[in-house]
This record gives C-alpha cells, structure tokens and sequence, in this order.
C-alpha cells in the first residue's frame, strides 16, 4: 500500500509503501494519513493487508479502531469489512473479499464526494463570491475530491466563489499547510488568515458563507469536527451568514442522539507548544497545554448538512434519517 505522509506537506511530497498493517495505524496515529472519510478508507486498506500477511483480521480491526476515537468513519469502515468476511473460513477468500470491499469503499467514497460538490454549489448563487472553510476537508482527506473543499471545486467551475478564506488551523495548520496547497495546485485563489480573524472578516462582509466537513454528525445534526468549527459557525450565526456541512453519510453515526455523545479525542500537549520541532512556548512547569482535536456544533447553528444522498435541513432528527435510508447511486 502506497500513501502520502502529509506531516511533510507543503515542503515536500514523501509518498510511503507497506505491507504491514501496524504501519497504517501508525500512519493514522501520527497524522500521517488523516481526515474521516481517509482514514476509514486507508484502514479498510490496512485490513486487507493483514489478511495478505495471514494476521488475525479481527484483531486487525482492534487495533486500526483504536487509533483514533472521534471520526465514525474509521469504525464505520471496518464493521464493514468485518462483515463482508462473514461466513468466510478460506484465508485466499476472507483477502480476496477484504481487498475488493476496501476497493468499493473507496471508490464510493469518491463518486459521493463528487456529488456532495454538485449538491452543494447549488446552494450557492452569484453573489457567494467568498466562501470561508476550516481545517482540510479536500481530495487529502478523503478518497479523492473532497467534501467542503468538493464543493468549493464544483462552484469554482461555475466561476464563483472568487475568494477563498482559508483558517490556519491551529495547532497543527491543516489549512495553511494542507488547504492552501490543494487550491494551489487547482488555481483557485486563497487567503489564509489567522484562526482569530475569521470574526473580523464576517463583521466587515468579507465572508458570504462558511463551509467545513465534518468527523462526526450525530442524529439530531450536531457535528463534530476540528478544533476552532464551533466558534465559526456561532460568529456566522451572529452575522447571518450560511453555515454549511459537507460529509458523507458514512459520517452520520444515528447510534449517538446528540454530539454530547461524540468521544472527543485529546492529542499531545506538545503538538500546541511547538510548531513542529520548533519550542514556542516557555519552558517552566507552572505553563501547562492542553490540545482537544474536535469540538462539537450544536445543530441550531447548521444551516445544511449537505451529503451525496441531498441536502438535510432542519429539523434534522427527520432531514438526517431520511437521506440514510436512500440508497446510494451504483457506481459506473
């Protein structure tokens, strides 16, 4: 298996290969691989591994599960292998049927990342000419295209937005390092500000609407996602501004009723003191960190949770339930 470390983006394009399974949760772990929809994907990859290396799949699955707690696409991903090899005693069959459910999941993933683009540039008119978005939620996270950032492609091929408004993302600068560098490499223009400015730019009109993914949506359409989304889509709401969620409906977990159920994942201190291996904080004892991952939106603050089934408006404990039960369009 084949995957880009992205910890080395945008300095330089390192592309590693494994055969071992305990590889890709690493990779996973250390952010090497990341994003929900990706890191269901890469670990559906990474159990068809230890099924190629004769491993004890289920055990696998435990450890890939375990790397990170709060995107629901990961255990989504693996339930869903796990079941494909149900019946299944012949190791030849349980890796042929592993290797071919990864593959799917895969290329769904993609398909539905392109329709999530066409629903969601419908949402938006000629006046939306500058779209703010947080975190990476692009072809890097995902099988390939992007949610957030495949909406923000589609509407560019209809000439707007003209202006993307980038956060950094603190701690880690998914945006500046990750984001910047897909538009880039697209042509369509960006502008990374600093987390803390997104306020001022809204209040100033700078800002006609605000689009992120998603790592976890629960029942009633609260969502989970990167550290810095909740104060986004309250600053949004105060400046009547649209705030949109673009996920699949792999990321939609109804077994939890409200994001007060979401695990939030907590990541080490040291990934806010420093910026890479450079210390910029003091060092004393009395000077503490802490670095939750994700923070939770309550629903009252989404204006539409766009999916490649539609678009879910409130109320969304019917909008949400509804748009799973469709079945999604076979590919080709």
């Amino acid at each position: 298996m084949r995957y880009l470390d992205q910890t080395r983006l945008p300095d330089e394009e390192v592309w590693k290969e494994t055969s071992d399974y305990r590889e890709i949760a690493r990779a996973i772990s250390r952010l090497e691989v990341r994003g929900a929809p990706l890191i269901g994907i890469t670990a559906a990859y990474g159990l068809a591994l230890a099924a190629a290396a004769g491993e004890d799949v289920v055990r696998a699955a435990e450890e890939l599960r375990a790397t990170r707690p709060t995107a629901v696409n990961l255990p989504w991903a693996l339930d869903r292998c796990l079941r494909a090899t149900e019946g299944l005693s012949e190791p030849a069959e349980v890796k042929k049927r592993l290797v071919g459910e990864a593959i799917a999941i895969h290329e769904e993933d993609i398909a539905a990342n392109h329709r999530i683009g066409e629903y969601g540039a419908a949402l938006l008119d000629n006046d939306t000419q500058s779209i703010l978005t947080h975190c990476n939620a692009g072809a890097l996270a995902t099988g390939g295209y992007g949610t957030a950032l495949g909406v923000i492609r589609s509407a560019h091929l209809g000439a707007c937005p003209r202006t993307v408004y980038v956060n950094e993302t603190r701690p880690l600068l998914q945006g500046a390092r990750l984001t910047a560098w897909e538009l880039s490499r697209d042509h369509i223009p960006c502008v990374i500000i600093v987390d803390s400015a997104a306020g001022s730019y809204m209040r100033r009109g700078e800002i006609d609407a605000v689009i992120t993914g998603a790592d976890r949506i629960t029942a009633n359409g609260d969502v989970a996602n990167k550290i810095g989304t909740y104060p986004l889509a309250v600053l949004a709401r105060e400046n009547d501004i649209p705030f949109y969620v673009a996920a699949p409906t792999s990321t939609i977990d109804l077994s939890l009723a409200s994001g007060d159920e979401i695990p939030i994942e907590e990541r080490s201190p040291t990934e806010v003191t420093s910026l890479r291996i450079v210390r910029i904080a003091p060092w004393a004892r009395d000077v503490l960190a802490e670095n939750r991952a994700f923070d939770v939106t309550p629903n009252k603050y989404v204006t539409a949770i766009i999916t490649e089934n539609g678009v879910a408006r409130a109320p969304y404990q019917e909008t949400i339930a509804a748009l799973c039960k469709q079945e999604v369009p076979a590919r080709g």
